[in-house]
């Protein structure tokens, strides 16, 4: 089993459940945070990117605190290698999935009891031993193509959610994509 941090889109249960095929009845969840990342709008895109806060400290005039070079979102555990395969295959060539440490901030529970996971929980009590290795998806395209406006979880389902969960979701192109990819089981074909 696999853990994972996710920060953007992925921390809706029903976008995650709808990447991976599967009700994620297998998964357990928690807030988390993730120090020295930074998270920012894509531009034209409504999902974010995180790249380490040595890589967007050009983005700023000035040096950011603690809280701001940290990065909210959720800690997934119980992850198959089949969800993996299926998040790759959503998270597609903009990112790589690397290995990070996160620290939960709370207990982990079943995805199917949580229905968002909250993201203004304060970032005391980040203690060495109860940090945790998970891998997470790394913008790894240019700096450029990012805002050094700080993506939003709570502005994303405010604003854009409703394109990703329900009704509006239909003809995703991401989703398109997925399934696509899924129908070919994985075999790439480019046109």
């Amino acid at each position: 089993m696999i853990d994972a941090f996710f920060y953007g889109t992925l921390m809706h249960p029903k976008i995650l459940q709808r990447v991976i095929g599967n009700d994620g009845s297998h998964l357990r969840i928690c807030p988390a945070v993730l120090k020295d990342f930074t998270r920012h709008q894509i531009i034209g895109a409504d999902y974010p990117a995180i790249v380490p806060y040595s890589l967007s400290r050009s983005l700023f005039d000035h040096d950011l605190d603690e809280r701001k070079r940290s990065v909210r979102g959720s800690l997934i555990s119980g992850l198959t290698d089949e969800d993996v395969r299926l998040l790759d295959v959503f998270e597609g060539d903009e990112y790589t999935r690397e290995v990070v440490v996160a620290y939960p901030l709370g207990p982990l529970i079943s995805l199917n009891n949580v229905p968002l996971v909250p993201t203004t929980v304060a970032l005391q009590g980040l203690e060495p031993e109860r940090s945790m290795k998970v891998q997470t998806y790394v913008w790894c395209k240019p700096i450029s193509e990012l805002r050094p406006d700080p993506w939003t979880f709570d502005d994303f389902v405010r604003q854009n959610a409703w394109k990703w969960v329900g009704v509006g979701s239909e003809g995703n192109a991401d989703y398109v994509e997925v399934d696509r990819r899924r129908a070919m089981e994985g075999i790439i074909v480019r046109s």
